[in-house]
């Protein structure tokens, strides 16, 4: 299937204009030019029961700092599942106020709380900052439970691009680990490998947003010394991708990533686990947070908040 009517309208308008990609800017540009296109294109923020920002420290006396919501109706005392969700942008860009509207619908549609991830971005802090805060957030959330009243046997982990890396290499990590581990993954077109040659790599490598050039600017900004065959940065790379909790895949058919992510669930399935698949027709890489522009974001996100729904309360 060809590109969307309105993504092939938002290319044309984003190529006309000759907005700079990311590979041309600073990255105090990029992560400006990334913040003007969601606060553009992103749908009306739906009202949530609370909103909190949430300080985390770290061993070495700095702060994680995350924002938490309780969806609408929900009793403050009732102790609900969760979900810690870690944005996209290449590790580079992204902030939890691009994402808060998409944290807000998936609340309120799964009806469990949403921890968003304010994790330290390249270059200022490359690999494994991001790694290492995406694990202190999940520990710290199971050690939490009570103060945050959630049920730390119902923790699920999910994000967008490298969100959905970081995602899968915390799963891998806690399955290592032997303690606690999440109940759900919720991965929307992940990075699950920094080198690759598969086909679509070539085929949405120009015109289709996500730039071959602008996936070399942010793995090399993320990856300076260029450990790419580390799994956790490329989760493909790991000795065994079995033992995860089950999966939902959600990906988009134009984009560069495609072929990696059918690769990444072809393994996790022939490795016994279960991981269901869900691809938006049409669709280019970035598509979940612009509900305003794209219908199939709106979709997209509804089928995550019933999956979560589904997997964290039971079927309806």
């Amino acid at each position: 299937m060809p590109l969307s009517p309105q993504a092939q309208s938002l290319l044309d308008m984003v190529y006309r204009v000759g907005a700079p990609r990311f590979h041309e800017l600073t990255h105090l540009q990029a992560r400006h030019s990334f913040q003007k296109l969601q606060f553009a294109f992103r749908p009306d923020a739906p009202a949530v029961a609370s909103v909190t920002e949430v300080p985390i420290g770290r061993p070495d006396g700095s702060v994680l700092l995350a924002r938490y919501y309780r969806p609408l109706q929900a009793s403050p005392a009732t102790a609900l599942p969760m979900l810690i969700y870690f944005h996209g942008g290449g590790w580079c860009v992204g902030d939890v106020e691009s994402y808060d509207v998409l944290c807000r619908e998936l609340a309120n549609g799964s009806g469990c709380a949403v921890m968003s991830v304010d994790y330290r971005l390249a270059p200022e802090n490359p690999f494994p900052a991001a790694v290492n805060d995406a694990r202190l957030a999940f520990d710290w959330s199971v050690d939490q439970a009570e103060l945050l009243a959630i049920d730390p046997s119902r923790i699920s982990l999910g994000g967008d691009s490298a969100g959905g890396n970081l995602s899968v290499v915390t799963a891998l990590a806690l399955r290592d680990a032997g303690g606690v581990t999440p109940a759900y993954v919720l991965l929307i077109y992940p990075s699950t490998e920094i080198l690759s040659e598969r086909p679509s790599r070539a085929r949405y490598s120009d015109g289709f947003f996500l730039d071959k050039e602008s996936l070399e600017w942010f793995f090399t900004r993320y990856l300076p010394e260029g450990n790419s065959e580390d799994w956790r940065a490329s989760p493909m790379r790991a000795r065994s991708l079995a033992g995860l909790p089950p999966m939902l895949l959600i990906t988009a058919e134009c984009d560069p990533l495609v072929d990696d992510c059918a690769a990444f669930a072809a393994r996790v399935s022939d490795e016994g686990g279960a991981i269901e698949q869900f691809q938006a027709e049409g669709m280019v890489h970035g598509f979940i947070t612009l509900g305003k522009f794209f219908p199939e974001a709106n979709l997209a996100v509804a089928h995550a908040a019933a999956s979560l729904r589904s997997r964290m309360y039971g079927p309806a």
